[in-house]
């Protein structure tokens, strides 16, 4: 992890998943640089309506593709996408919640916070008794 990355708040960008392990650097955070050209910026929380929205678009994230070690997405998944893949898929009405304190600040250049803040992801916590 770029230990720079800061993430849409201005914070330092936390992982968004090392199981599976996801980034453009497989580094577990969605760090980007010069040569990655899709922008993989923005931590998203897979749904089977992405899933499928994405293969429509000739991007399958489902089919595991071993030789580049990626075992394939299910719903309930984190993995950083390219941020104007995230964009079409909201403007289609299939965009996926997102992890803000993991997404790369960089995403704002794309879309708007205020966008990004009604996708926010919020976990589930169990009550403790």
């Amino acid at each position: 992890m770029n230990k720079s990355s800061k993430n849409v708040f201005g914070q330092r960008l936390k992982s968004c998943s090392m199981n599976p392990m996801t980034g453009f650097f497989r580094n577990g955070c969605c760090d980007s640089g010069p040569d990655d050209y899709g922008k993989h910026t923005l931590c998203a929380v897979m749904t089977s309506d992405f899933l499928m929205f994405s293969r429509s678009r000739g991007n399958d994230l489902v089919t595991p593709i071993p030789q580049y070690h990626f075992p394939g997405l299910h719903p309930g998944d984190r993995w950083c996408i390219c941020v104007l893949r995230w964009k079409e898929a909201h403007e289609a009405g299939y965009a996926p919640p997102v992890v803000l304190e993991a997404t790369n600040e960089n995403a704002l250049e794309y879309v708007e916070m205020n966008v990004l803040l009604g996708y926010a992801y919020k976990e589930m916590k169990k009550d403790s008794e």
